[in-house]
């Protein structure tokens, strides 16, 4: 029978394991190599659809730090145990060394085994050898007194070593500054295009018609991002094709270059959701090189597949509209949005755009994508939607009151906005920026009104087509939110 470990060894345990954990991330950062990274991915692998569509709608950008607690949890217990046998072991041989040596090779054995990387396993095996090596002399002291001191000084060490680990982690590795994008020498004019054509707004906090990088929004189906240099990338078309094709990053740049704007919006955000934004983006259409593999399949629709894991499937035709982008801003992809390489479908939901893309499989049939799978419809083609953010809304200094936002309507386009006042009883023009090139672009539109106590303010938008954004409200499941945005407004 094996005695229940006291409270001295499993906070030896404990704290063995966090350090290890620690040791880890000064090693490799926040990465795919950290040993917290494919635990996490199993998770999230593994969870079924159902939950992933309430923590989705319920939970939105919290839910990431759910399944990494979750990660964190599973290896900090899976060390623990190791550490925990080390001192037990080190108890018993009247060895505490030999506990810790012990303890380490196992933590190393199992950082090995998940990421892949039997050196870099090193980092988390050495705290793990020399904590559960001390704790096991503690734990052998012959004085209560004297060993609660002991113990109370290893964790003060410990602790000290975790969050010296954290900041060192960071400081090593983290985002390096972007570099200039190849060949997006007309990015700038771009750039430049779109402030001119922005509104005129009191409000300093609303986004113009181009976001920022580091604001842009960023969904991944994990947490820890593919690290694919532009000297590794390469993008194969395989299946039913005329013939198989694989291009690299440097033929790929000396293919025809365009700077397009696009907007993307993720089909998971709430209706007056924050996950709509755009930029200029650097690249080539992928037209001409699905033309070049000459599409052979039946069912005239590819699987998309990136180098995360993340898979989609497409129709062919809609396919060739397609733009593989490796410039952002005129900067080079971010790490987070795809480096060095992501496919752009204009005018569709932002889950259709792979990041790190490195397949591009004709199908002879139909086969669900990443979210299909877990039941969302994603692939459609974007809702209307006008947007009223806190940021839009203005106390100007005559008294009146400012609305301001985006519409956006994918390849449609935005042609009418339309504001109320009181509830939707009657409509107002609001004033539009004028379009900008490329059809998959939002517009910026701009209210005033005198305000008497408190309003209820309604936007809708009208499409390039002609047709008005519903007023039928839904979540984001199964194809992204709809509706009409509602707001109260106090003078």
């Amino acid at each position: 029978m094996i005695d229940r470990p006291d409270r001295e060894e499993t906070l030896t345990a404990a704290l063995s394991a966090v350090t290890a954990v620690a040791g880890s991330f000064v090693a490799v950062g926040w990465s795919r190599q950290f040993v917290v990274a494919p635990v996490d991915q199993q998770i999230v692998n593994l969870t079924p659809g159902p939950i992933v569509t309430f923590m989705i709608e319920n939970v939105g950008e919290a839910g990431h730090l759910v399944h990494i607690g979750l990660a964190l949890g599973a290896v900090v217990g899976l060390f623990g145990l190791v550490s925990l046998a080390g001192v037990r072991l080190g108890t018993r041989t009247e060895r505490p060394l030999v506990g810790g040596l012990a303890a380490g090779v196992g933590v190393w054995l199992l950082s090995a085994a998940l990421t892949r990387e039997p050196l870099l396993a090193l980092a988390p095996a050495g705290p793990m050898a020399v904590f559960t090596a001390v704790g096991g002399v503690q734990t052998a002291a012959g004085s209560v007194d004297r060993s609660r001191r002991r113990t109370l000084g290893t964790l003060a060490a410990a602790l000290g070593f975790a969050g010296t680990a954290a900041v060192t982690g960071r400081l090593l590795h983290g985002d390096a500054p972007l570099d200039a994008a190849p060949n997006a020498e007309g990015a700038d004019e771009r750039l430049s295009e779109a402030e001119a054509n922005r509104l005129d707004t009191a409000s300093d906090d609303l986004p113009g018609l181009v976001s920022d990088i580091d604001g842009f929004y960023n969904v991944d189906i994990a947490e820890f991002d593919p690290e694919v240099t532009s000297e590794e990338w390469s993008l194969t078309f395989t299946g039913d094709v005329g013939r198989e094709l694989t291009v690299e990053f440097d033929d790929l740049i000396e293919r025809d270059v365009e700077n397009r704007f696009v907007t993307l919006r993720c089909v998971g955000e709430d209706l007056n959701g924050k996950k709509l934004d755009t930029a200029v983006w650097t690249g080539t259409p992928l037209g001409p090189l699905l033309d070049a593999v000459d599409p052979q399949s039946d069912c005239d629709c590819a699987m998309l597949r990136g180098d995360d894991g993340y898979y989609v499937q497409f129709p062919t035709d809609v396919l060739r509209n397609g733009f593989l982008a490796w410039g952002m801003n005129g900067k080079e992809l971010p790490q987070s949005h795809g480096h060095p390489v992501r496919v752009l479908i204009p005018g569709h939901w932002g889950e259709t755009n792979v990041k790190w893309l490195t397949e591009i499989e004709l199908l002879n049939t139909e086969t669900d994508g990443y979210w299909e799978e877990r039941g969302w419809e994603g692939t459609g083609e974007v809702k209307t939607v006008a947007k009223l953010w806190d940021e839009g809304i203005t106390e100007l200094d005559d008294g009146r009151i400012e609305l301001a936002g985006h519409a956006y309507a994918g390849t449609r386009g935005i042609s009418r906005v339309e504001v109320s006042t009181d509830g939707g009883d009657s409509w107002a023009d609001a004033d539009l920026s004028d379009p900008l090139p490329d059809g998959d672009v939002w517009r910026q539109w701009r209210h005033t009104f005198d305000p008497d106590g408190s309003h209820d303010v309604v936007v809708r938008a009208t499409d390039g087509n002609g047709t008005l954004q519903t007023e039928e409200e839904t979540s984001s499941s199964p194809d992204g939110a709809a509706g009409w945005v509602e707001r109260t407004v106090t003078a």
